[in-house]
């Protein structure tokens, strides 16, 4: 398996990176974790508009999912004709969320799209084995475990503290964990994760490598989110960055 970062910003798209994005390659299928605000410019830079063979979204919140509506132009309009419909799996609710931002009359967009609802369980994704669980955050949401040529990657989504997180993270290869909040502030409850949270989920989990992503670049500091992941996770930690690449 191969991860590209397309985007990693958290809430909002930062000054140097759009928001939740991931690509993920294997035996030539390419799978889309995620499709934030402003990804599909990254998109076109590391891969290209149709290099796209599958799409989950792991929740419906703009900054994980907005450029899906984007997507529909480039699928539907192509001047070679209207590309394949892509499956795209998503919790509940995704075809009229992203009709409703496409077309203020909320155009159908299954000619595009063909969706699959989420929910617990596994199930394969092209070469992919999928597995994926409600975690803990204010919509429904879930976080990913994904297995591949005797490879794991794990990805949080957004969530705060939860014990679907280690099952979907545990023995992961790669844990790709949101680390949104700073440590030792009053944060909101149930919503996400901080440096140290992210850390200790990663110690519980025995995952081989945290890979930190969705900070809140405007509001937060990355050193002490890294500081404090370290504090709680003996192996390799690293904060990801557009267009970073991982081979698992």
């Amino acid at each position: 398996m191969r991860l590209t970062v397309l985007g990693c910003a958290g809430s909002f798209p930062g000054p140097e990176s759009a928001c939740s994005a991931y690509l993920l390659e294997a035996q030539g299928f390419r799978l889309l974790l995620d499709f934030g605000s402003g990804s599909l410019s990254a998109l076109q830079r590391y891969a290209g508009l149709d290099a796209v063979d599958a799409i989950l979204l792991t929740h419906l919140h703009c900054d994980h999912m907005s450029d899906a509506c984007d997507y529909v132009v480039v699928r539907r309009y192509d001047p070679q004709g209207p590309l394949p419909k892509l499956p795209v799996y998503a919790p509940l609710g995704a075809a009229e969320r992203i009709a409703a931002a496409y077309s203020t009359e909320a155009e159908p967009v299954d000619d595009v799209y063909n969706f699959f609802r989420l929910e617990p369980g596994t199930f394969p994704i092209g070469p992919f084995t999928v597995t994926v669980d409600r975690v803990n955050h204010p919509i429904e949401t879930y976080g990913v475990r994904i297995e591949q040529g005797g490879h794991v990657l794990a990805y949080s989504a957004d969530t705060a503290p939860c014990d679907a997180l280690l099952r979907l993270a545990q023995g992961a290869d790669i844990f790709l964990c949101e680390a949104s909040y700073l440590d030792g502030v009053d944060n909101p409850p149930d919503i996400h994760l901080t440096g140290g949270e992210a850390g200790e989920a990663a110690t519980k989990a025995d995952v081989g490598r945290l890979l930190l992503t969705h900070l809140v670049s405007a509001w937060g500091s990355e050193a002490s989110t890294v500081d404090n992941a370290c504090a709680a996770f003996a192996g390799p930690v690293e904060v990801v960055r557009p267009g970073s690449r991982y081979d698992l």
